[in-house]
């Protein structure tokens, strides 16, 4: 548990860094025997700004809740 608390901690920290992610994505537009016509489309996702705090706010949950051994 404890491990996945810090990975949760990194993930919403890479998270409220970088808001968006872009690719390129091959696209193909027509297909006619030895014919072939592609083009490339660019897409971005992206994710609000509070989605990187909560990851990081229950990675830190996890943390706490595993370092508290019951005695």
């Amino acid at each position: 548990m404890r491990i996945l608390g810090i990975i949760l901690i990194i993930a919403g920290i890479l998270l409220f860094v970088f808001r968006s992610v872009s690719f390129t994505k091959k696209e193909k537009v027509l297909d006619v025997g030895p014919i072939e016509v592609s083009k490339e489309k660019n897409e971005q996702i992206g994710w609000p700004v509070y989605a990187g705090g909560i990851v990081a706010l229950t990675g830190v949950v996890l943390l706490l809740a595993a370092q508290k051994k019951p005695q």
